[in-house]
């Protein structure tokens, strides 16, 4: 693993603290324009995601009053009654999305690959630099909210479903992360700028809590409005 990957991880608690749990779960309150705008408001406001740190695995449940739960791996996604039964499932959902653009509506299993690889992304960065075939390297300084920032470029090999394959973490002088850039090409590629704040260690490993999206302009710099997803997690446990 580069030393670049790994002062950020470590910073974070290590991966070998990481390694000795297999899922993160957390309670989820969510908001932002983007709900609404596909034509998905209210579905995931609130509910509890689960995702796997061994694999490319995520859940929510309840999926609103669509279903019990949702599970989304790269391959498939799929919507699942109380007993476990599938209700929908799509495979290769990404190409469900061809032609896409930032208001095009989705419907509920698009939501669901959407929100799956969105959180399981989020929640094992930065321990995603030392997956094999992920690769990274600086990329100078930022400076953002009073603070030099340092800007790290990844990229993500095709093995794994990520919004994009070229993507950029920010560290403060701590080397905790600041921001995530990255294009969600699955609508229209459309840049934005994630923000991570209000830390917290849960079983050694520092994880944020709050997490707000906004559009990002070709400078680089982030707009204000709209706030396009705000996510707030509680009750964050590994197991």
């Amino acid at each position: 693993m580069k030393a670049i990957a790994q002062s950020i991880i470590d910073a974070h608690g290590g991966l070998t603290q990481w390694r000795k749990f297999t899922q993160v779960r957390a309670d989820l309150v969510q908001g932002g324009a983007l709900w609404a705008l596909k034509g998905q408001s209210g579905v995931l406001d609130r509910t509890t995601v689960t995702v796997a740190t061994d694999r490319q695995w995520a859940s929510h449940a309840p999926f609103g009053t669509l279903a019990a739960k949702s599970e989304f791996t790269a391959e498939r996604i799929s919507l699942l009654d109380q007993a476990g039964d599938v209700k929908q499932s799509l495979e290769g959902a990404r190409d469900s999305f061809d032609g896409h653009t930032l208001e095009t509506p989705w419907d509920p299993l698009q939501l669901a690959f959407f929100a799956g690889c969105a959180m399981w992304t989020y929640l094992n960065t930065p321990f995603l630099l030392a997956w094999d075939g992920v690769e990274c390297e600086e990329a100078g300084e930022w400076v953002e909210q009073g603070e030099t920032w340092r800007k790290i470029l990844v990229r993500y090999p095709a093995s794994l479903e990520v919004f994009s394959k070229a993507q950029a973490i920010y560290v403060g002088p701590d080397n905790l992360v600041r921001r995530l850039d990255y294009d969600v090409e699955i609508a229209g590629k459309t840049p934005g700028a994630h923000y991570v704040s209000d830390y917290t260690t849960v079983s050694g490993i520092r994880i944020p809590t709050k997490r707000r999206i906004y559009p990002r302009l070709p400078d680089g710099n982030s707009v204000a409005e709209p706030l396009v997803v705000s996510i707030d997690l509680s009750g964050i446990t590994l197991t």
